[in-house]
């Protein structure tokens, strides 16, 4: 980086001792974050990443508590089976708000059903296809290209056919984001 002769001063802007500080006039008054934030920053991390309100959200920790397997692995593979999730990771929209509004609009068919929910929770073996209409499928096929992108293990694509299936249910290690799910299951359960 090019810096000015003032950045070999003591007045260098660039390395001023106040710098690791949050901005803000009043930072010596602001208070480490406490137990209760912590939980709350992960589970709004989660909350966001998927697009669920709280209400939805709490639906699919009830959902996980009641499953016989670990209640964090359970929520998040909950998470990750949504159908808009799912049309994302196979790459047949940009952005998991594309996916939602694609899948709102129609425009794709599970087993060769319409679906028009994007909480659409997907089993093993369904297969997530695309309406027929020829507008619906160039502009799939324009986002998918020729090989198609590298899709999770838990997912097959067929690119020529702009078919994705399910293989198996997605685990722990299928999830991506950086999460630690044992806080917002204590968050949860209070």
């Amino acid at each position: 980086m090019l810096k000015g002769a003032r950045c070999e001063t003591a007045k260098c802007a660039m390395e001023k001792q106040w710098r690791n500080r949050p901005p803000g006039m009043h930072t010596w008054r602001r208070r480490k974050t406490g137990d209760y934030g912590i939980r709350l920053r992960e589970k709004q991390k989660v909350k966001r990443y998927y697009g669920v309100l709280e209400r939805q959200f709490m639906i699919y920790f009830r959902m996980a508590e009641r499953a016989k397997a670990n209640t964090g692995d359970a929520l998040l593979s909950l998470l990750e089976r949504r159908l808009d999730n799912v049309v994302w990771k196979l790459g047949f929209a940009q952005s998991h708000r594309a996916s939602r509004v694609s899948i709102a609009h129609g425009h794709f068919y599970v087993n060769n059903r319409r679906v028009n929910r994007p909480s659409y929770l997907v089993k093993a073996g369904d297969r997530v296809s695309i309406k027929p209409s020829e507008k619906s499928r160039n502009f799939v096929r324009a986002l998918v290209g020729d090989g198609g992108p590298s899709v999770q293990v838990w997912l097959e694509l067929d690119a020529k056919n702009l078919v994705g299936t399910v293989q198996a249910l997605p685990t722990r290690e299928d999830v991506q984001i950086p999460v630690e799910e044992n806080l917002i299951i204590e968050m949860c359960s209070r």
